[in-house]
């Protein structure tokens, strides 16, 4: 099974999922890590869960990063409607079940994100 782990502590994935939404867009950045040779399987499982995901309201765009050479690393970026259809689609029972399938001593690493609009360089 898959351990949740927070990337921020000051800002849990799980509190700020289950925080107030104002309507806006937000982007799921999830980086998993790999026990050694079960990067492919953690693929194969986040394909099922990316598929499910797809299937609920307010999924506007899903990539999937994989570290180059022998990296155990993947990194999932989701852009949501808003943090309620995330929420919604993340505590459906068919989602939750797929999380034991992941191989033991695998690590995701979520955190819920907005662009933020640097002068000169990007927009927000």
């Amino acid at each position: 099974m898959i351990e949740l782990k927070n990337l921020d502590p000051s800002d849990a994935f799980l509190a700020v999922l289950q925080g107030p939404d104002d309507g806006q867009p937000i982007t799921l950045i999830n980086t998993f890590a790999a026990p050694d040779g079960q990067t492919d399987k953690i693929l194969d499982i986040w394909r099922e869960d990316a598929l499910i995901m797809k299937a609920q309201p307010g999924l506007i765009s899903a990539q999937l990063y994989r570290g180059i050479g022998d990296s155990h690393v993947l990194t999932n970026v989701a852009v949501w409607e808003n943090l309620t259809c995330l929420r919604n689609a993340f505590m459906t029972e068919k989602f939750q079940s797929t999380l034991a399938h992941y191989p033991d001593g695998a690590a995701a690493y979520p955190v819920i994100m907005r662009k933020q609009a640097v002068p000169a360089v990007c927009v927000g």
